[in-house]
């Protein structure tokens, strides 16, 4: 449950905090106070767009923060656990903020997280149900969605998903299949053709840059050769080259041995220098004589040069590299074209299985909805009878419908609120105050089997009054006995059953207007139930009906 609620900075609110009970909080106040304001913020925690014209000073962050008792909830730990947020499995705070600049930043236990987890976790610790949500009960996904938390085919719906997921992967593979074996088919003898032209070709990796290298020495083998001549001149060839002076210096080195002790290691450097310097000259000289100019040879590499230059324009290809790539994916997709029936039988086997597997859990599916529809259909139409709707008749019709990311069923709420009525959709049978009762029904209903720790009904109750009012208060009352309930409302019958009275109100002063939120004790209560029953505080009539509708909650 939510403990409390703090916003600054936000819309009419400088600064507010709301500290609320565990049972049946009621929220009241006049149109235009303020109340859709704190329902703003308190969506902001739910995940919902920020919107940077909301901040009342535009020089400072707005800020919305919420604490909650989640000691017991399984379903959040284990989403704490698979999300890797910090969770002490007692008290846990949301907070959102936007900056100035309309940034907006997300935090779970003051730890910073992406809005839209902030989201994921808000909505399992609060569901807010507003006015324009009664619109969604003619909505077929809606309809579904409420039918599988009654018959809590939330497992079976995560197996069927992934069956139904894998389905249209092997559908997508055998059209993609079936579409490129007939692109090919259409086009075999240009493939053919193309692969012909590359394997005459007979390309090996590498070839293009050793060709290219071995033209570049052919076409400069003059300069190359005079400059090996060179080297060779002064390693080895002339009485100057290196390795004669290097003799002549260990002869001269030789002769001074017995005067200058430190004479022989060097000698025997030069000796070593002498071995490495003729070493070198025999492999320029080895180098030089394996090359020769050879026309035929350059102009041998010219005319491979021309065929792979011209294969490359050809195939739009950079390199011989992908010259091969694309000769090996032709030989691939003519030997798909060779083998094609055996690919795609293979193909429609998977197709076959993989929806087989699907129909069987959409068949469970099926069976569970089935039997959770007519449990339904019963538990509602009692829930709504003293609701003033004493001859509702509530029909849930679960027909056969192509396979479908849900299931194969369609599935459609049909409600007749006269005698002898036929059954029809609720868009078409109900008005807006029946609408917002069916909602308050289901809300029970689904909020006792899901387990939600908070519930809020903001004017739920719009559009009824005098006993049907106060009986959907009870219904509120009731539902909280298990979790907890805030409830905002215009009507003092259904005001007059919470536990905790929140009044929201406007305050001016010197500068701007303030939305302000007291919790109210017993008197203020009271005068409050007056000010909504007369629209004065002290009305002696008034008071005394509110003395009766407080007796009905002790």
């Amino acid at each position: 449950m939510i403990r409390s609620l703090q916003i600054s900075n936000y819309a009419l609110i400088d600064s507010l905090t709301l500290e609320f009970s565990p049972g049946f909080n009621i929220i009241t106040g006049e149109t235009g106070a303020g109340k859709s304001i704190m329902l703003g913020a308190l969506g902001l925690l739910l995940g919902a767009k920020a919107d940077s014209r909301a901040i009342r000073q535009s020089d400072k962050k707005s800020v919305v923060e919420g604490v909650f008792d989640v000691s017991g909830y399984e379903s959040a730990a284990a989403w704490a656990a698979e999300n890797d947020v910090e969770w002490d499995g007692g008290e846990c705070i949301l907070r959102r903020e936007i900056a100035p600049g309309g940034r907006t930043r997300a935090f779970i236990n003051d730890s910073p997280v992406p809005v839209a987890r902030l989201g994921e976790l808000g909505a399992m610790l609060i569901d807010i149900h507003s006015q324009h949500q009664n619109r969604l009960l003619g909505a077929a996904d809606f309809q579904r969605q409420i039918l599988d938390s009654i018959a809590a085919n939330s497992a079976l719906l995560a197996d069927y998903q992934k069956k139904w997921s894998a389905l249209r992967g092997a559908e997508r593979r055998l059209a993609d299949t079936e579409k490129k074996i007939h692109s090919d088919k259409a086009d075999e003898e240009f493939l053919r053709f193309r692969l012909s032209q590359l394997e005459d070709a007979q390309l090996t990796p590498g070839e293009q840059e050793e060709l290219e290298s071995e033209r570049e020495v052919q076409a400069n083998m003059t300069g190359i050769k005079e400059n090996l001549t060179s080297a060779l001149d002064s390693l080895g060839n002339s009485d100057y080259s290196a390795v004669s002076q290097i003799a002549t210096a260990i002869d001269s080195l030789s002769e001074l041995t017995e005067v200058l002790e430190d004479v022989q290691p060097l000698i025997e450097r030069l000796e070593s220098a002498k071995v490495e310097v003729e070493d070198i000259f025999e492999t320029v000289s080895d180098y030089d004589n394996n090359l020769s100019a050879d026309p035929r040879a350059l102009e041998d590499i010219e005319e491979r040069l021309a065929e792979i230059y011209s294969l490359q324009q050809r195939f739009k290809a950079d390199s011989v590299e992908k010259l091969i790539e694309l000769r090996d994916d032709l030989r691939n997709r003519l030997g798909l074209l060779e083998g094609s029936d055996l690919e795609l039988n293979e193909l429609k086997k998977a197709v076959k299985s993989a929806r087989s597997a699907a129909e069987a859990v959409a068949a469970k599916l099926t069976e569970q909805r089935l039997k959770a529809a007519k449990a339904f259909e019963k538990e509602l139409s009692e829930a709504a009878r003293p609701l003033g709707m004493a001859n509702l008749v509530c029909e849930i019709a679960v027909e056969p419908a192509p396979l479908g990311a849900d299931g194969a069923d369609a599935i459609e709420f049909r409600f007749a609120f006269n005698k002898n009525q036929k059954p029809i959709p609720v868009s078409g049978a109900a008005s807006g105050g029946e609408i917002s009762r069916l909602m308050l029904c289901l809300k029970s209903i689904v909020a006792g089997k899901l387990g939600l720790p908070t519930v809020i009904f903001d004017e739920v109750d719009t559009g009824v009054s005098g006993d049907v009012a106060g009986r959907m208060g009870e219904m509120m009352a009731k539902m909280a006995r298990a979790i907890q309930v805030i409830t905002i409302t215009h009507l003092p019958q259904v005001a007059a059953l919470g536990e905790s009275h929140f009044k929201v109100y406007k305050e001016d002063d010197a500068a701007a207007t303030h939305t302000r939120a007291r919790a109210l004790n017993n008197e203020e209560r009271r005068a409050e139930l007056a000010l909504m029953l007369s629209g004065s505080e002290s009305d002696s009539a008034a008071l005394a009906t509110a003395d009766t509708l407080l007796s009905r909650r002790k």
